[in-house]
This record gives structure tokens, sequence and C-alpha cells, in this order.
């Protein structure tokens, strides 16, 4: 006996599209704006905050991706669909921040060796104004947070840009009165530094979701225990557990049953529940009956 059962998934992001579309137009636009800046007033927390702002920017990108990919129906060539798309994309992008991050770190301990002027008046007056269009950005996107995870992640790495953008404007100030230029790749580096951290938690889940490992904080030996103390079982085995992109989880197992009590796969699907996996594919079978490994295609 086997049983497939499916979560339901909403596509309510459809009324975030616009409100990322404004945000990614508006980051996007002064990310060229920062970079241009950054390399004319020679200041290397200016270029690292705009390594920062680059993730603000993919981040939109990816949540803007996810919404219309997520939105193509499977097909006889991808039985679960488009979205794993996002995790491709967020494995690609992660792999160059952390380059961009570790090139970051380089340049200030060149820097710091061999102290470079920096130009202070356009530092601070691009940092103020990527101030502010964090400020909109977050305003814009605060709305749909509540409701979309792709968008509660954008919004997020916005709140985090902002703490790159006063970082800069006290840099600028610092050195605009002191003549500490040392400041500048100190200031480069430890936004550098702070950026490298998510940026590998990013590319380590996206890797593992694209090898279909665990996902993250599911503790498989607890499922399997669970399963195994249900009325009736005697042992479980084939059991897999994988993402097919973020936040939606499948299991398959095989369990062992003389004879399926009433109410047996209904059970296993609240066990499923708990653990946050919406797609179960359960087999029963009898005692002394090994099926083997099936494959089970989700529409």
């Amino acid at each position: 006996m086997t049983e497939h059962g499916h979560g339901g998934h909403s596509h309510g992001a459809n009324a975030n599209v616009r409100q990322l579309r404004i945000a990614l137009a508006l980051t996007g636009a002064f990310l060229v704006v920062e970079v241009i800046y950054g390399f004319l007033s020679r200041s290397l927390a200016l270029l690292s905050d705009a390594g920062h702002m680059l993730t603000d920017v993919a981040a939109l990108a990816l949540s803007l991706l996810a919404i219309r990919l997520g939105q193509r129906p499977a097909d006889r060539w991808r039985t679960f669909g488009y979205r794993r798309t996002e995790i491709l994309a967020a494995a690609l992008n992660a792999g160059a921040l952390f380059a961009i991050g570790i090139y970051i770190l380089v340049e200030a301990y060149q820097r710091l060796r061999e102290p470079v002027a920096v130009q202070t008046t356009p530092m601070l007056i691009v940092a103020v104004l990527g101030l502010l269009v964090n400020l909109i950005s977050a305003r814009i996107l605060a709305g749909g947070s509540a409701g979309s995870l792709n968008v509660k992640s954008a919004y997020l790495e916005v709140l985090g840009d902002l703490l790159g953008s006063v970082a800069v404007i006290v840099g600028a100030l610092v050195i605009r009165f002191t003549g500490l230029t040392w400041v500048d790749p100190v200031l480069g580096a430890l936004i550098g530094l702070w950026v490298l951290p998510r940026t590998w938690t990013l590319l380590k889940a996206s890797v593992n979701v694209l090898l279909e490992g665990v996902p993250e904080g599911l503790d498989l030996d607890a499922l399997r225990a669970d399963l195994r103390a249900l009325p009736g079982v005697q042992e479980v085995h084939d059991l897999h557990v994988w993402s097919v992109t973020s936040g939606e989880h499948n299991l398959t197992a095989h369990l062992v049953s003389a004879e399926a009590p009433a109410g047996l796969l209904a059970e296993v699907h609240e066990i499923a529940k708990r653990y946050g996996i919406e797609h179960v594919t359960v087999q029963v079978e009898p005692e002394g009956v090994h099926a083997g490994h099936e494959a089970h295609l989700h529409p």
C-alpha cells in the first residue's frame, strides 16, 4: 500500500512583485552609482559597502525569480516544477559574493601597509544617499515581509545594509576631521568580515539542497524513532528526507507492518507535519518483504 501526500502551496506573493521591482530598481541603480564613486573617491569602505549592496540586489532578484519560476507548473521534464532555480542562483551568487569579500580583505591589508588618500566629500554624499535608498526600500518591502519568506529575506538584507551605510558615513566624517586614512580600510575590512559569514551560510545551505541533504535543523534519527514508535510498525527503512527548494521538504519511507492499523498513514502525516515536511510518500509492507527503492513523481 502506497500513499502520496501533498501539502498546499500558496502563491500569494504575486502581490509582492511590484514592491520587489521598485526596491530592485532603486537598489540596483544606486549600486552602480556607489561603485563608480567608490573608485573615484578611492574609498575601500564605499566599495565594500557596494559589495554588500550587491547582496541586496541579488536577494531582491532571487525573490522575484522564485516568485516567477515557482508559478510555472510541473511538466514532463521537471516533475517537481522549477522552484530549484532559486537554489542554483543562490549558490552561484554566494560563490561570487564570497570572492568579493576575500578581495576586500586583501585590499584592506594592502591599504593598511600603503595608505591611500581618500576623498571624503563624494564618499560622504554617496553614503548618505545609500542610507536614504535603503530606508525607502525597507519601507516598500515592510508590508509584504510578514506574508512571504522571500520578501522577508530581501527585507532583512536591506535592513542589514543600513549598518554598512552608517559605517561609511562615520568613516567619512572621522577621516574628514582627523585625517586618519587608516579608518577607511579598517571599516572596509569590518564590513567584509560581516558579509562573509552570511555568504558562507547561504552557500552551505544552497549546496545542501542541491545535494539533496537532510534539511538543516531536522533530526533524522528522531524522525525515524517517531515513525518506528507508531502502533503496528516493526521497522522503518529507505527513509529519505530532502528539499526541493528552501522551505519545501519531502519524505519517502517504507514501513514494515504485519497488519497496518487503521489511521496509520494519517499518523505518519501528522509526524511529518511536526517536522515541517509537506510532501510525504509512504509504502507499508508486510513482514519479510523488502520492496526496495521506488521512484515517486510529484507533480
